[in-house]
C-alpha cells in the first residue's frame, strides 16, 4: 500500500507552505504501510520559536485555500517549539531545529519511503545533520 492521491496533494501543498516561510529541511515520508492513522508524515524545522509558527500559520491558510482542508487535531501550539499539524490523510511536524535534532524522527522512519517533492521547497536551506535533506 502507498499513500493515497489525496496525501501526496496534501502533502506538497504542506511543503510548498513551509518553503515560503523559509521551513529548513522539508522532508515527507509514506508512513501508510507503518501505521494505520496516516497516509504521510511532512517533517520540517525553523530556527525560532516565531518562525515556528509562521510556518504553521502559513501551511494551516494554504491547506484551507488549496484544498478546503483544516487540521482535526493541533498539538504543542503553545510552546512554539513543535507543532504538530494533523489532517487525516498527512501528519505535519514542524520543530525548532534543537527539538529536531534531539527527537530525529528521520531515524525513526527512515525505512519508510520518500515522498519526492518539488527541488524548490528547500533551494534555501543547508542540509540537516541527521541527513534527512535530499
Amino acid at each position: 500500500m502507498t499513500a493515497s492521491d489525496k496525501a501526496a496533494q496534501l502533502v506538497q501543498i504542506a511543503a510548498e507552505a513551509a518553503g515560503e516561510k523559509l521551513a529548513d529541511d522539508i522532508i515527507a515520508y509514506d508512513v501508510s504501510e507503518q501505521l494505520v492513522i496516516t497516509d504521510a508524515f511532512v517533517l520540517c524545522s525553523a530556527g525560532s520559536d516565531r518562525q515556528v509558527r509562521a510556518i504553521v500559520d502559513e501551511i494551516e491558510k494554504r491547506m484551507r485555500e488549496d484544498a478546503s482542508t483544516k487540521p482535526v487535531r493541533r498539538e504543542g501550539e503553545r510552546e512554539g517549539r513543535w507543532v504538530l499539524l494533523d489532517f487525516i490523510d498527512i501528519i505535519v511536524h514542524v520543530q525548532h531545529e534543537e527539538d529536531r535534532l534531539f527527537y530525529a524522527l528521520e531515524r525513526l522512519w527512515k525505512d519508510c519511503p520518500r515522498i519526492e517533492l518539488p527541488e524548490s521547497v528547500n533551494t534555501h536551506a543547508p542540509q540537516h545533520p541527521l541527513g534527512g535533506g535530499r
